[in-house]
């Protein structure tokens, strides 16, 4: 099989603490918190009162309004990233082969709020069904790749990836390799999440998964500090086009990094938990590299799952310093949830941009709001904590893990215009 270069060529991000690729690269860098009391609904009776939400932005800029009564916010989140990056990489469909063109998006919860706010409509009847003709179509998560493809008439490879949290890696990796194996010449990938809701919050308040810092709710995700005490969630969406090489050299293209691997696990243990010793997360690194031809030694950035959570943070670094070894004090480590809070199953797709971007810029994006490292995570740790790191990156991978013992892991290289 000829196996072929895959090329980043285009972004698209909205985030909590940007509404676009660049305006969220600057503010990742410069160190700025996502959280805020949440907007959404009435907190008066929850543990959690904020998450990271998104700010300032408007579908309709996007989409008409009756495109928009159609979707959930995440497909509205996902058309709005996917257009940022069609345009960020100068694509004309029109002058291309879309049958060789795909989709393939990710999101954790689809439709979340749609089906939430439907069902809690029809228990406050008679009984009496009222569902909305949209209803199922808004709840089910592969609309969003549909609807992207519509768009833009794309009839190649078309498809949503689910796996909790590791979704958006997931969907990162089957685009990679989609074009590698010669089935597509580009493919629009990424995720997209909107799940900030009485539900949503409610029922990760009663898994003790989320922060209850309140009081100081812009410093409560903290991953890697002693005091963590849960996630803060967050919601949004990130796109990036994935090109074969000859292809966008072809059309003339600029190119932002190159992807060079990714890496699947399970972990086979709990049913939300983390594997205590970080075995899956090993397995799932371990897979990357060899699929990108690396050595642990070429590797100078990891964007860490780094969650926040109590049980979470340390079993991940346990298995990153089982992958670096000798070579772990060269790795910068980051957690980057810190500033944007935990975008479930979209979280890998603006991860993934972070990695791109910091290879592309030669900068680590800092975690922030880590006073007191946990004490199993001191010594032998780079955790570039507080500021950015400016260090050549010519190699960086980003961890995501899921509900389910889901890991995947996704590597991208420095592009060096050969």
């Amino acid at each position: 099989m000829n196996i072929r270069r895959v090329v980043v060529t285009g972004l698209g991000a909205l985030t909590p603490i940007g509404n676009t690729a660049p305006e969220y690269w600057n503010n990742l860098v410069a160190g700025k918190s996502g959280a805020g009391l949440i907007t959404k609904f009435d907190t008066t009776h929850f543990k959690t009162k904020f998450a990271c939400e998104v700010k300032g932005y408007n579908p309709e800029t996007h989409l008409d309004r009756k495109e928009m009564r159609k979707m959930d916010s995440f497909c509205h989140y996902a058309l709005a990233t996917a257009g940022e990056a069609v345009a960020d990489a100068g694509i004309e469909f029109e002058k291309l082969n879309t049958n060789k063109i795909g989709v393939i998006w990710a999101s954790g919860q689809g439709g979340f709020v749609t089906f939430e706010d439907q069902v809690a409509e029809y228990a406050k009847g008679d009984g009496t069904p009222r569902f909305s003709p949209f209803f199922i179509p808004r709840v089910i998560i592969d609309t969003s790749s549909g609807m992207i493809s519509l768009k833009y008439g794309l009839r190649g490879v078309n498809f949503c990836t689910v796996s909790a949290c590791a979704s958006s890696n997931n969907a990162i990796i089957d685009a990679y390799n989609y074009i590698k194996w010669g089935k597509a010449n580009m493919i629009i990938t990424g995720g997209s999440e909107a799940s900030i809701s009485p539900a949503g919050i409610g029922g990760f308040n009663a898994i003790k998964a989320l922060s209850t810092n309140n009081e100081n709710y812009c410093e409560a995700s903290r991953p890697f500090d002693v005091d963590r005490d849960g996630f803060v969630m967050g919601e949004g969406s990130g796109a990036i086009i994935l090109e074969e090489y000859e292809h966008a050299k072809a059309r003339g293209a600029k190119i932002y990094a190159e992807m060079v691997g990714g890496g699947m696990s399970a972990d086979a243990y709990h049913m939300t938990s983390t594997h205590p010793d970080g075995y899956g997360a090993y397995l799932g690194m371990v897979d990357a590299l060899e699929d990108a031809n690396l050595k642990p030694s070429d590797v100078d950035y990891v964007n860490a799952h780094a969650t926040s959570t109590p049980a979470g943070d340390v079993p991940e670094l346990l298995g990153v310093k089982k992958v670096f070894g000798e070579y772990l004090s060269k790795v910068s480590i980051s957690g980057t949830k810190s500033m944007t809070g935990h975008l479930l199953g979209a979280t890998g797709s603006i991860e993934a941009i972070a990695c791109i971007m910091a290879v592309k810029t030669d900068c680590v994006p800092p975690t922030i709001n880590c006073k007191n490292v946990d004490p199993l995570l001191a010594g032998d740790f780079r955790l570039i904590i507080g500021k950015k790191e400016q260090r050549k990156v010519n190699v960086a991978i980003s961890n995501n893990f899921g509900f389910g013992g889901h890991n995947a892991t996704v590597v991208f290289k420095k592009y060096e215009g050969n």
